[in-house]
């Protein structure tokens, strides 16, 4: 059966950083989608993240490429196993330059916090009480 996937292009300053930073997070690289202007972060079977440089995604689009840092046009959000899960991710992705963007948010069956990368882009990750989501 045929399973559709999601593939987030985002365009960043410094591949080989940007490469480090998701590798460095527990992501894994693939190789033959990734070059000198592009790296294909696998995130799980069905969702990859594309790298693009700044020249290459222009490629894509006549439209101007947003500062991340100072605009928003979409956030990213991965789930979680747990609570932990979520923490330890975040504090990774921190560790390794990223920012926290606000505070956690504990709605009790539901925990998430988020982290900016190296080049801006929000990621949010949260850990929803599986009793919560079958209710």
């Amino acid at each position: 059966m045929y399973q559709q996937m999601i593939f987030v292009n985002l365009p960043v300053g410094d591949i080989e950083a940007s490469k480090k930073f998701f590798s460095q997070l527990g992501y894994s690289i693939n190789p033959q989608f990734s070059d000198e202007t592009t790296a294909s972060v696998v995130v799980a079977d069905s969702i990859v993240v594309m790298l693009l440089a700044h020249e290459k995604y222009q490629q894509f689009t006549d439209k101007e490429i947003a500062d991340a840092r100072k605009t928003s046009e979409v956030m990213i959000a991965l789930s979680a196993e747990s609570r932990q899960k979520v923490d330890e991710l975040v504090e990774r992705a921190l560790s390794l330059g990223a920012t926290e963007p606000r505070a956690p948010q504990d709605l009790g069956f539901m925990y998430g916090r988020a982290f900016d990368d190296l080049d801006g882009h929000t990621f949010e990750v949260v850990w929803m009480d599986p009793a919560a989501v079958e209710g």
